[in-house]
């Protein structure tokens, strides 16, 4: 497993943009794929963006799709989400997680998750 840890969260007003990072622990960061999920208050939390081991490959949901981009850096051990165009129904705690070997929009194949960092977009 990976250690994950968030950052880059904070209060945006609507329009704006946010960068967040997730810096991974441990020499096995480049077999993993990478994904961003987020959970508002009183909801289940949802699948936002993954990206592939190697990079090459991403996914959005619908949602935030052309809105959001996901990107990864092996050298640094490092996963990021660039926000723009926010919205206030992106206000969540987002998290970022660790699928081993599997490139997958589902939660259960994500192992290693973040504490979360929290976004909240001001109308």
């Amino acid at each position: 497993q990976v250690q994950l840890v968030e950052s880059g969260g904070g209060l945006v007003q609507a329009g704006g943009s946010l960068r967040l990072s997730c810096a991974a622990s441990g020499r096995t960061f480049s077999s993993y794929a990478m994904g961003w999920f987020r959970q508002a208050p009183g909801k289940e939390r949802e699948f936002v963006a993954t990206i592939s081991w190697s990079g090459t490959s991403t996914y959005y949901a619908d949602s935030v799709k052309g809105r959001f981009t996901i990107s990864r850096d092996n050298a640094k051990n490092t996963v990021y989400l660039q926000m723009n165009s926010l919205k206030p129904e992106d206000t969540a705690v987002y998290y970022c997680a660790a699928a081993p070997l599997v490139f997958s929009t589902r939660i259960a194949d994500f192992g290693s998750w973040g504490q979360g960092t929290q976004v909240t977009v001001s109308a």
